[in-house]
């Protein structure tokens, strides 16, 4: 049903200059969720926007408002009148309304701000004082409240006049009179009791797991994670309660932190703009520093190679297998650095555990090794015809390869997370870089000494 009313929707609006029919439109808009509605509005010229927006009833509008794109968000507003903007701000979240601030530009900020009424306009402020990766920064101050000595019936009253403008009831958190947590309770625990006349305290969970305002968004989201919440307690160095963060920020925080972690895994500056929204220019600025630092990490290996050249002279036959050994090398270390950086992300792992984990990649790699120097042993003498000695020179060196490869791979990140340092940076083009030197370095060497060239 969502898909035929898209593909309706968007043959209504290709024609809309023409059949001008916006009842009809409503009535399709009426239909879609927010989300697949932003996903029609990224697709429209700018100056259709305004136009599509203002049929939407005001609760939706600020939805999909909420689900735009900054870009897209910002040529909605320049086609916006003051009195719109108004009632679009109006009825975003505070969180949703201070995401919009950060990402816009100053002119259009102070537009936003003279439009908010004072409260908003001081919830805005308030969140923009923390850190944007931060709890505090991403958290809501919109939250369902409750003193400990209300009755079940006075709460229920209480959630019916306010939870309108929550961002979610689901969960009441029950604070004292100078706002500090003592407990939650759910909205299932209110609804179920049959005692009108009992006490909030007598209801409430008063083990609350919380986190701090300077809690990092990525450590909150594995909360998320952790405990199965829908939200979870923010509060300030003397255990106020100062807002909530929701699932849906976790998730949001999560599919961010996975994009930029995938982005550094693979030498590319993180963006937080889809493909296409990229300019020429902006891709160019993510991807040609970093392979301009790998090319010139990559000369190590040249300069290893042009060391030993007397060596290849002597057996020439060792060139041919220099891209297999380095190539195995890279994608163990990958391998290993893939594990490691999943591990840490999930928190599995941790930089205490770091002769943990060069002891047991160490057992993985011989274990590894040996397979692969063993069915490359019988490959270059039954296939290859290749003399023992010079096969004995690259099985060893695979073994040691593999070795050396996954060694570094669970080492490096472990080591970038103890000097503060993204550990997706260390992931595979890094790694296949360091790995190329050293392997060359072992082939070569272990060529000399077999070999005695």
């Amino acid at each position: 049903m969502s898909d035929t009313a898209i593909l309706t929707l968007k043959t209504m609006l290709a024609h809309l200059d023409d059949a001008k029919k916006y009842q009809s439109l409503r009535d399709v808009m009426e239909t879609l969720p927010a989300p697949d509605l932003a996903a029609v509005f990224e697709d429209l010229p700018p100056e259709k926007l305004p136009v599509l927006f203002r049929l939407c009833p005001k609760d939706l509008a600020a939805e999909i408002f909420a689900e735009l794109t900054p870009e897209t968000q910002q040529n909605l507003i320049d086609g916006l009148t003051d009195k719109e903007l108004k009632a679009v701000v109006d009825e975003l979240f505070v969180d949703d309304a201070t995401d919009l601030v950060e990402e816009m530009p100053a002119s259009v900020v102070k537009r936003i701000l003279a439009q908010a009424d004072p409260a908003t306009r001081r919830m805005i402020n308030e969140l923009l004082q923390y850190p944007e990766d931060s709890a505090g920064g991403v958290m809501t101050t919109e939250l369902m409240e409750l003193r400990p000595d209300m009755t079940v019936s006075k709460a229920m009253d209480t959630i019916r006049q306010n939870g309108f403008d929550k961002e979610t009831i689901n969960n009441c958190y029950v604070t004292d009179r100078d706002r500090t947590l003592i407990g939650v309770v759910s909205l299932r625990a209110l609804v179920l009791e049959k005692d009108a006349g009992r006490l909030i305290r007598d209801l409430m969970d008063s083990n609350v797991v919380s986190v701090t305002t300077t809690t990092d968004q990525e450590d909150v989201s594995h909360l998320f994670e952790k405990y199965g919440f829908l939200a979870i307690p923010v509060v300030d160095a003397e255990k106020r309660l100062v807002g909530i963060v929701t699932i849906d920020d976790a998730i949001s925080i999560l599919q961010e932190e996975a994009s930029e972690d995938f982005a550094k895994m693979n030498a590319i500056g993180p963006s937080d703009k889809p493909y296409f929204k990229q300019s020429m220019w902006d891709l160019y600025k993510s991807r040609a520093p970093w392979l301009i630092f790998l090319m010139i990490s990559a000369t190590f290996s040249s300069m290893v190679i042009r060391g030993y050249e007397s060596a290849l002279a002597a057996v020439t036959v060792l060139t041919a297998y220099i891209p297999m050994l380095t190539d195995t090398g890279g994608n163990a270390g990958s391998q290993s650095t893939s594990t490691i950086i999943r591990g840490m992300a999930v928190g599995d792992i941790a930089p205490r555990d770091l002769p943990r984990i060069l002891w047991r990649e160490c057992r993985v790699a011989l274990l590894c090794g040996l397979t692969l120097a063993v069915c490359n042993f019988g490959k270059m003498l039954l296939f290859d015809r290749i003399a023992p000695p010079v096969a004995l020179v690259v099985c060893l060196t695979l073994t040691c390869t593999v070795l050396i490869s996954q060694l570094i791979g669970g080492l490096l990140p472990v080591l970038a997370e103890k000097i503060k340092i993204d550990p997706a940076v260390m992931a595979s083009p890094l790694i296949t870089t360091i790995v190329d030197t050293t392997t060359l370095l072992v082939y070569f060497n272990i060529a000399k000494t077999i070999l005695k060239i």
